[in-house]
């Protein structure tokens, strides 16, 4: 990825000018683009810029020794050209469509996707990694990129935005774009309530303290870089997710309360926090993306949403298939994947995805600005 080295560019005047204005026309075309969110007078979105774990994770897993990933048959089967990049789904995931619902982009790609271009860095990548988590100890379970990790990604990030079109220019990058940060589930579900090892020293509620000073100091550390609109997504109804299900709902797979409630308890101290950072950091706008219960009205209501399998994912028997067990040589995988909220048995499919963006972003968006 040495493409935006200043090695690269000739020290010629004339040369900088044509290539900002190539830029500008780049950058141009992509943001006009039809938005299905409507922004407030004489404000833009340049571009979306997203932390996480394997719901917002568009293929950074790829080339790591760790078993989550995504970019293998079936996954993949109904994204665009029909083939698997590592996206935790059977198509787009909601990084893709919170850039198309804001008319920046139509795909968002992973930060480590070695084809990348300039206009793929100017309107955003993914820094997210399958697996990761708040807790420092969650990504070395699984060998994903902690946030740590993924913040120095996002410096060099920066470092390649200046060398391309200066340092004015990256500064209202950053202050205008919208930052999503996704985690926490890994935390509580295959870290605290899979793994003894943080149970040995945390009740559940030290343990959510934890995960939100993590979470807060990342915030901050964003902030510190020239971000200004962060969304973070909650924690979903996580226990109601198939392999919870199976592994903690009982004979008859109802939901997993123990973790359910976990999650909830996060949820209100994350909210919280994000308030105290607002009256902290002068001109944050730091908003609490709710999709606890958005996924939570998609299960209990599938009908009303358009979908007929709530409890099981598409792969395999769709109760405990994920990742590595998720393959093309999984038997039972359905025909259909959009009648099921779930793919496999932890990740959404590409359709609930594209139900749960409007109902978590839709009313949100005026409290970035």
């Amino acid at each position: 990825m040495n493409f935006l080295s200043r090695d690269f560019l000739p020290n010629s005047s004339s040369f900088v000018k044509v290539l900002s204005i190539i830029i500008i026309i780049v950058a141009f075309i992509y943001h006009n683009s039809d938005a299905a969110i409507t922004l407030p007078k004489n404000e833009t979105i340049p571009a979306v810029i997203v932390f996480g774990d394997s719901i917002v994770d568009p293929g950074n897993n790829n080339n790591r020794k760790t078993i989550a990933k995504a970019n293998y048959e079936p996954y993949g089967r109904d994204f665009i050209g029909k083939k698997p990049t590592g996206r935790f789904s059977n198509g787009r995931i909601p990084p893709d469509f919170i850039a198309e619902e804001l008319g920046v982009n139509m795909i968002l790609p992973a930060y480590l996707d070695p084809n990348l271009q300039i206009q793929d860095l100017l309107t955003g990548v993914s820094f997210a990694s399958g697996g990761s988590g708040y807790d420092p100890l969650t990504p070395v379970t699984a060998s994903a990129l902690s946030l740590s990790d993924q913040l120095d990604l996002f410096k060099e990030y920066i470092s390649k935005i200046d060398a391309a079109v200066g340092q004015e220019r990256t500064a209202t990058i950053l202050s205008k774009s919208l930052f999503i940060v996704c985690l926490g589930s890994n935390d509580i579900a295959n870290n605290y309530f899979s793994i003894p090892l943080r149970r040995l020293h945390y009740d559940i509620s030290a343990y959510t303290d934890l995960m939100v000073n993590s979470a807060s100091n990342f915030f901050q550390e964003l902030y510190g870089q020239g971000a200004r609109r962060i969304g973070v997504l909650s924690v979903p109804a996580i226990g109601c997710v198939p392999s919870q299900r199976t592994l903690g709902g009982g004979i008859e797979r109802e939901c997993s309360e123990n973790i359910n409630q976990a999650a909830r308890l996060f949820n209100s101290k994350l909210s919280s926090q994000i308030d105290f950072l607002n009256k902290k950091l002068p001109d944050a706008r730091l908003v609490y993306l709710d999709i606890y219960n958005s996924l939570l009205s998609l299960i209990q209501n599938p009908s009303k949403y358009g979908f007929q399998v709530a409890n099981k994912g598409c792969c395999g028997t769709g109760t405990i298939e994920v990742t590595l067990l998720c393959n093309r040589y999984t038997p039972g995988t359905c025909d259909d994947p959009s009648k099921y909220i779930f793919w496999d048995s932890f990740h959404p499919t590409e359709k609930a995805y594209k139900t749960l963006i409007p109902l978590v972003l839709g009313n949100q968006v005026y409290k970035f600005f």
